[in-house]
């Protein structure tokens, strides 16, 4: 099996001395600093894909903070021009945490809470994605409390199927998410926002599923949205997110030019007058960052499999286990050898699918006590990860221009028991 993909590993990476830098930094020694599992993440890289994503779709571009979130995060996404896409209290918290004025937040969800819906009005978001008939009564309900009305999308149900894994795939008829056009929901969603006293509606949302590389899927469901919304002369419109990334080395993604280009095309030949945006999240993050790891065990099966066992699992990557999602493997000390030692990359939880790599390669010199990196985890993996088996949550640096910094701390036992009464 061939080296790693260069194009899998994050905009500043080098080889020096064999070894893998991110940032300027060198691999190995964060690990020996920071201790493992660990996210890396390049700073520089998240930069890029940020200034690309609001070239592409103009200054209402957000970031779907359900990607990936801290408050550094945060802090970066909106340093470099962008909202921040936001689905729960937490994730407002957090935003508004890290300074980002409130007004600079979308609000989605399809089951907001009173409590949550409260907030964002009372804070200022700057729309709130109403996903149903039961959030527009919440919203009349606040409004003969606060006299408040605020500036509303509806999500839009363009009934397509993504081509993608079925749990990530919101596009189809038969979905929890938004008001679905097919069956004329939509339509009648749109005539009583228009009407309401409680809600402002500015324009109308799709989101047709994650991990998505197919263009011309989101320039359909721009046109259905469109047709939906024709006559109504509504200033904005947003086809969500869910632009794939290449996982593995034969996969390819459009980029995020690509996709921006495709959805003002498909716009534009519509009629489309409106301000078009979209809500990026794994093609901003996922990409810029690796995990790294060190090997516990190497358990050999002749002719069956050799397990080799890291320091973390599904409580830090849950993708592989959800969607059996693939990824690669390699020794950051060795990143340009060869690798022909097939491997099942395993976790060290109590269940036999705490797998995060199934058909690894790694270099036959591959030894316990390495350190191996799988590359393209900047997106689900610290945002879905949970302290199953009471692992401990891995830390997270940001690295640029050969220095490190510590965003998120590794967590500690005391910890785990802070909130037991």
């Amino acid at each position: 099996m061939l080296p790693i993909a260069r194009r899998l590993l994050p905009e500043t990476h080098d080889v020096v001395g064999g070894r893998l830098q991110i940032g300027g930094c060198d691999a190995i020694e964060l690990a020996e600093e920071y201790g493992t599992p660990l996210f890396v993440y390049d700073e520089a890289h998240l930069r890029a894909r940020c200034r690309e994503a609001v070239e592409a779709f103009g200054d209402g571009v957000a970031f779907a903070t359900k990607a990936f979130l801290c408050s550094a995060m945060a802090k970066l996404a909106y340093e470099e021009g962008m909202h921040l896409d936001v689905a729960t209290g937490g994730e407002m918290h957090v935003a508004l945490h890290a300074g980002v004025p409130a007004d600079k937040l979308v609000l989605h969800g399809n089951n907001k809470s009173l409590s949550e819906l409260r907030m964002a009005v009372d804070v200022g978001v700057a729309r709130i994605v109403v996903d149903s008939f039961d959030e527009l009564d919440r919203l009349d309900s606040l409004y003969a409390e606060t006299g408040v009305a605020p500036k509303v999308l509806l999500r839009l149900t363009p009934g397509i199927k993504a081509e993608t894994h079925d749990f990530i795939a919101t596009g189809q008829d038969d979905s929890k998410f938004g008001f679905t056009v097919s069956t004329g929901i939509a339509e009648q969603a749109i005539a009583r926002a228009s009407a309401a006293e409680s809600v402002q509606l500015v324009g109308v949302h799709a989101h047709i599923g994650s991990q998505v590389f197919a263009v011309g899927s989101f320039a359909k469901a721009a046109k259905i949205i469109a047709d939906a919304a024709a006559g109504w002369d509504l200033p904005e419109m947003s086809v969500g997110g869910g632009l794939g990334v290449p996982y593995i080395n034969d996969e390819r993604a459009p980029t995020i030019g690509d996709w921006g280009r495709a959805v003002r095309e498909a716009c534009e030949a519509a009629g489309v007058t409106a301000d078009v945006s979209a809500e990026p999240g794994r093609s901003i993050v996922a990409a810029a960052a690796v995990t790294l790891y060190t090997v516990g065990t190497i358990k050999e099966l002749p002719d069956i499999r050799t397990y080799v066992a890291v320091d973390g699992g599904m409580s830090d990557n849950p993708r592989p286990v959800l969607y059996g999602s693939g990824y690669e493997t390699f020794l950051p000390r060795d990143v340009e050898a060869d690798r022909p030692k097939c491997v099942t990359v395993v976790g060290k939880h109590c269940e036999s699918g705490d797998v995060l790599v199934r058909d690894g390669q790694l270099p036959d010199s591959l030894t316990v006590g390495d350190i191996i990196a799988t590359p393209v985890t900047g997106a689900y993996g610290h945002s879905m990860g949970s302290n199953y088996n009471k692992v401990l949550r891995p830390a997270v640096v940001f690295v640029s221009d050969g220095e490190a910094r510590l965003v998120v701390r590794r967590e500690t036992f005391d910890d785990l028991t802070r909130l037991d009464v």
